[in-house]
């Protein structure tokens, strides 16, 4: 059992209230991202706006200890399609994607990494596949900021190794930005 302490000004769905429910949730777990929460949330803001998207962002800070929490609390204080999860400690990347689907209310849910390592201005494009009908849409890791010997190498390996197994035609089993329809994650 996680213990999480849900926050913020932003979670009307705690207190019986239902509103309209937007297409697409974008989940964001986040651990000591103080120094990326601004760039992030930008991008993600633009993104939203330029492609007139329906959506809520809902960002799961996994017991940071730096001031991400405090950033994290200011885009929800002026951004009311922002919604806040706290955990009290650190329960690693797992947990807080299940808290923030938890919380997610939209059609869509498309995890992003607050680090930056996903694009936000791709998310129209796993949008387009969920329009043609697809139930998940899988991105890919194209221009990886990781350590060539203790990420890129072993994930290569890795997915090379899932593609046989599995027959499954993928560049990036590993990445957490897919665009799953709600309903076939719960």
């Amino acid at each position: 059992v996680v213990s999480a302490m849900v926050e913020g000004p932003n979670l009307g769905a705690t207190d019986g209230a239902v509103g309209p429910v937007p297409r697409v949730s974008l989940l964001i777990p986040c651990y000591n991202e103080e120094e990326s929460v601004d760039e992030l949330m930008t991008e993600v803001m633009q993104v939203i706006q330029r492609h007139n998207l329906d959506a809520e962002g809902v960002l799961v800070d996994d017991g940071s200890r730096d001031k991400t929490w405090d950033k994290l609390a200011v885009w929800a204080d002026k951004e009311p399609r922002v919604k806040l999860v706290r955990f009290r400690r650190n329960f690693g990347q797992t947990a807080a994607m299940v808290a923030g689907m938890d919380h997610s209310t939209g059609e869509v849910i498309i995890p992003l990494d607050a680090d930056l390592q996903n694009d936000p201005n791709s998310i129209p494009d796993l949008m387009a596949k969920v329009e043609e009908g697809y139930d998940v849409v899988s991105g890919w890791r194209k221009n990886r900021i990781d350590n060539a010997v203790t990420r890129k190498i072993p994930s290569r390996i890795a997915n090379w190794l899932m593609k046989k197994a599995s027959g499954v035609e993928l560049h990036d089993f590993g990445t957490t930005f897919k665009a799953y329809r709600a309903e076939v994650l719960k």
